[in-house]
């Protein structure tokens, strides 16, 4: 409570530090870009702001303007005087480069990668020892929030999506509760010799490149290497194994999700999460009208550039049900107030546990009748109804 009108940029929020809490905006104005279990109530009061980002992530930002003090983490230097930023390097260290005063904590567990995993110490000015989180401070994964036991559902998600998947492929695959246990489900069982572009990588993603079936063999830009801007979703033994590993490449976000680069990839097949989709194949994975749940974060290039890719393919996925049953995610027509995150121009396969619904190239009637087909029978008689209202004469 010393401080006053300080301006801080927590992109994804995964400690509960009090600030979030009612009382403390006169002392931080906070801008966060991807909505966490820790924030969230902060953000449906208000008092924070959300930033929905730009098609190539984190380059307006660090390109406007510099920080006055930019806080990251980092291993301690190696015998080159070379800091790694571990398992998650996103814009940190253009962030660096760019800041005025940067502050590092030095915590020496983390992991050294290839790619451009690394900062020189002559661009730090101040280093503070690394301790741990302690109790009382929440902690949270998978951006904030904890994956539900919903295997039966999700498991003929993954079993659909497989069907989608070809040996050879190039894989994507989004943060979500429906998307991150996928590969864990068998989705990608019986595959061989897929790559990987992706922001993160799941469970069960480091094993598959163990084995030798992500292996990068038909990638069409860096052949043979895992390129990601952070590992997530692994255990210690895999996090030891990724460690000084050669195959695997820590390179920018904005390199990463530049539509360009995506495209470039041949087969490039893209696998993410949706909030709802109505029967024109409006796709949103942000707000439910105006309540902001998630950020679109990679989506929106992911899908373009798989649009572009040769051979590429764009896979929704969702639940067909919400609230136990109670709600349809596929509904008529978007509530009022909802952001759309893919335009329906750019909507391709939609899967949820009933089947796959294929909307590029289709009419509104044809997609409607596609989407009703996979949504949970018990809305099927409805949806019916209300398409024939809106698509037929």
């Amino acid at each position: 409570d010393e401080l006053r009108n300080v301006h801080m940029l927590i992109p994804t929020p995964t400690y509960d530090f009090g600030w979030y809490d009612e009382g403390w905006q006169d002392s931080f104005d906070i801008t966060i870009r991807m909505p966490t279990a820790i924030s969230q109530e902060a953000i449906d009061a208000r008092r924070v702001n959300f930033d929905p980002g730009t098609m190539i992530p984190f380059m307006e930002i660090v390109g406007a303007s510099k920080a006055d003090v930019i806080i990251t983490e980092v291993s301690p230097p190696e015998d080159k005087g070379f800091c790694s930023f571990g398992a998650s390097l996103w814009a940190k260290k253009r962030q660096v480069e760019n800041a005025k005063i940067v502050i590092a904590e030095v915590n020496k567990n983390l992991i050294r990668t290839f790619g451009d995993n690394y900062i020189h110490v002559s661009a730090i000015d101040y280093f503070v020892e690394h301790v741990s989180a302690g109790k009382g401070m929440k902690i949270s994964s998978l951006a904030g929030r904890e994956l539900k036991k919903t295997d039966s559902i999700l498991k003929p998600i993954a079993d659909n999506c497989s069907h989608l998947i070809k040996d050879g492929d190039t894989l994507q695959i989004g943060i979500g509760r429906a998307t991150e246990p996928l590969v864990r489900l068998g989705m990608l069982d019986g595959k061989h010799n897929l790559g990987w572009h992706s922001e993160a990588t799941p469970p069960g993603i480091i094993s598959l490149v163990r084995q030798g079936i992500i292996n990068g063999r038909y990638k069409t830009l860096h052949q043979g290497k895992v390129v990601v801007t952070s590992i997530g979703g692994s255990t210690r033994e895999e996090m030891e194994w990724v460690d000084n590993n050669p195959l695997f490449w820590l390179v920018d976000v904005a390199y990463l999700e530049d539509i360009r680069v995506i495209s470039a990839h041949d087969n490039m097949v893209v696998i993410n999460n949706a909030l709802m989709v109505d029967l024109t194949g409006q796709i949103s994975a942000e707000t439910i009208g105006t309540r902001q749940i998630a950020a679109a974060g990679g989506q929106i290039p992911f899908v373009f550039g798989a649009w572009l890719s040769k051979g590429g393919r764009s896979i929704t996925v969702l639940p067909s049900t919400a609230q136990n049953g109670t709600v349809s995610r596929i509904v008529s027509t978007l509530p009022q107030g909802t952001v759309v995150t893919i335009p329906r121009n750019c909507a391709d396969y939609i899967v949820t546990e009933y089947g796959i619904a294929h909307l590029r190239g289709k009419t509104r009637r044809q997609r409607a009748e596609e989407l009703i087909a996979i949504a949970h029978p018990d809305f099927r008689s409805e949806l019916k109804k209300e398409s024939r209202k809106l698509f037929w004469p």
